[in-house]
């Protein structure tokens, strides 16, 4: 089977058909090179996807990452990035391996087709010449031959009348010999140039198209070939990332696998755990006797007395109600940056009224607006710049344990590296002194010393941190600190550390807050005002108020009411939200305005 000898008249045909082959093969080239720019899109996508669920480094997603649930969605992210990468090898091996083969390929297809319908061309160019000249042979014999004919027939003509000189008779027959001459030299050329066509024509149909035919079609045999072999690489490049992706998704599978629903419900727990006891039994408050008036144990009275905390109104527990049990009260007072207990003399005796001098210093230090807006910027500034207290002591206990925990491993981590800086440059130094001629031994004594006071402080810090996590741990008794505020009446309320129990983060109503007692920040130097006052008046009663629920006053400044007890006004809410009641001579203090319905004199509305 071959084309030459069976399409040796079809050069026309197997022209056309090897210029569709290499269509065919181009078409296939753009084929997988579109192929390459999907599989790099794709893997572009998938790294953009898994990017863009990455935790984000140093912020509170990052945290999250630590429950089994979400490192294994972490690592699908990570799997994911990997697959990625398994197309982008796919892009690149097709390119290599197909693309850009298959382009060679058919640049030297083109060229090599190009010559051999060359060669066609030329050799059917030949027969052809010489398939004219054997035309112009053969007419010009027909032509010989016709002009001795008639020339014999004018001879013999002339030879037959007896009217023509014998002169003219020979003349006609010499013509007639010359013209038979010419017909039997161009019969003779004819039969020569036949003999040679026929040559040449065997010649052509039997081996020259043959041959060019046949390398014809071992060209278009190759290129069949060569576009099959193509196609067997565009499913082995696949086959071979397969064991790869595969072990992606086995990777996906078990990170799957390591999720641990009670580990994470175990860290939940140690994430947000308090350290709390769970608040007592309600006592039962029978409403049928009559009410008695109870102190409050935060009084100003019993702050100046012994101190001791005495029951509540209707023996009311004092524990904290959980946050989702709901309190008979109605919506809570103005925040406690925002009440008497943040000042930080808390409300100034009336005695300190008359005397001019001591007078404007006490309003100026205990004037609610000034301090309030004070601690409020102050308070304002420590959020944005993420600052807290430094013991962590606006933590619940459980949680300001784990903090502890964690800065003092920090710690000690910064503590062994400088240490083995400190030791590598011992080292160093040695060596300087043994090898002069490779450094100054004195150069590194000043860095030495600069480590050694860094590992002091940093060991201060240890100790500093492991005090306050034995304090919380119970290993040690509470720490004791040194008042900053001096006044007689904060001494007898708060004989203890300021930050020793989670009461200094109440608000005046008793419920938690995570914001840290304020009542530290300010210095206020003791003074004498208070003794010079002591047998002044108080301040006069401006009209009389009602308690429409209960308050258990707990902070410095306040007072405790009972639901339904009458109380005088002695000053009325500056817009701060708290109104001073007083309930006897020795009983003053601040109430929230929304816990009370205020009955002001006619008189003092006109003043």
């Amino acid at each position: 089977m071959s084309w030459g000898t069976e399409l040796w008249d079809q050069f026309d045909n197997l022209e056309k058909h090897t210029q569709w082959g290499i269509d065919v093969l181009e078409k296939y080239i753009k084929f997988v090179k579109e192929r390459t720019e999907i599989e790099l899109s794709y893997a572009k996508q998938l790294r953009n996807l898994s990017k863009k669920y990455q935790p984000k480094k140093n912020s509170k997603e990052e945290e999250e990452y630590r429950y089994t649930s979400t490192r294994a969605f972490l690592a699908t992210l990570n799997e994911m990035n990997d697959y990625a990468g398994q197309h982008e090898v796919i892009s690149e091996n097709m390119t290599s391996l197909i693309t850009a083969e298959l382009t060679r390929y058919v640049q030297e297809l083109k060229q090599e087709r190009k010559s051999h319908f060359h060669d066609g061309r030329k050799a059917q160019q030949h027969i052809e010449t010489c398939w004219k000249q054997l035309e112009a042979s053969k007419r010009r014999f027909e032509r010989d031959c016709k002009e001795a004919d008639r020339a014999q027939q004018y001879f013999e003509k002339m030879d037959a009348d007896i009217n023509v000189t014998k002169a003219d008779v020979e003349k006609a027959r010499q013509q007639a010999q010359l013209r038979h001459q010419m017909a039997e030299d161009s019969k003779a050329e004819y039969s020569s140039t036949l003999q040679k066509f026929n040559s040449e024509q065997h010649e052509h149909y039997y081996t020259h198209i043959p041959n060019i035919f046949q390398k014809i079609q071992e060209m278009e045999e190759r290129r069949i070939v060569r576009i099959g072999e193509s196609m067997k690489t565009f499913a082995d490049v696949d086959r071979q990332v397969i064991p790869i992706i595969g072990k992606c998704l086995d990777e996906i599978t078990k990170a799957a696998e390591s999720v641990d629903h009670k580990n994470d419900s175990q860290m939940v727990i140690e994430a947000f755990k308090s350290g709390f006891e769970p608040p007592g039994d309600v006592d039962f408050e029978d409403f049928t006797q009559p009410m008695k008036r109870t102190v409050s144990e935060t009084s100003l009275s019993n702050s100046r007395g012994d101190g001791k905390s005495e029951p509540k109104f209707g023996s009311k527990s004092k524990g904290k109600l959980w946050p989702f049990i709901k309190k008979n009260k109605p919506p809570p007072p103005p925040p406690a940056s925002a009440s008497p207990s943040a000042v930080p003399n808390g409300p100034q005796s009336p005695k300190q009224q008359k005397e001019p001098l001591s007078h404007r210093f006490n309003e100026f230090m205990t004037s609610k607006p000034k301090i309030h807006c004070f601690r409020s910027l102050k308070r304002g500034l420590s959020l944005k710049l993420g600052a807290g207290p430094e013991d962590f002591s606006n933590l619940p206990p459980e949680q300001r344990r784990k903090k502890l925990q964690q800065k003092v491993d920090e710690l000690n981590r910064d503590i062994q590296k400088e240490m083995d800086s400190r030791d590598a440059l011992t080292k160093m130094k040695d060596v300087y002194i043994k090898n002069p001629q490779m450094g100054d031994a004195a150069s590194v004594d000043h860095r030495l010393a600069e480590l050694g006071q860094n590992i002091e402080k940093l060991r201060l810090e240890v100790q500093k941190f492991e005090g306050w996590l034995a304090e919380v741990e119970g290993r040690l008794p509470a720490r004791t600190e040194q008042p900053r505020r001096q006044s007689g009446v904060y001494e007898a309320q708060n004989p203890s550390g300021v930050n020793s129990c989670a009461q200094d983060r109440e608000s005046p109503d008793g419920s938690y807050t995570e914001e840290q007692s304020q009542e530290t920040e300010m210095k206020i130097p003791a003074t004498d005002f208070d003794d010079e006052f002591d047998d002044e008046e108080p301040l006069p009663t401006i009209g009389t108020c009602k308690a429409l629920y209960t308050f258990e006053g707990q902070n410095e400044g306040t007072i405790s009411v009972a639901e339904g007890e009458l109380l005088y006004v002695i000053e009325e809410d500056k817009g701060d939200g708290w109104t001073r009641i007083r309930r006897n001579e020795d009983e003053e203090g601040y109430v929230p305005t929304s816990y009370v319905e205020v009955y002001l004199d006619k008189n003092a509305k006109d003043s």
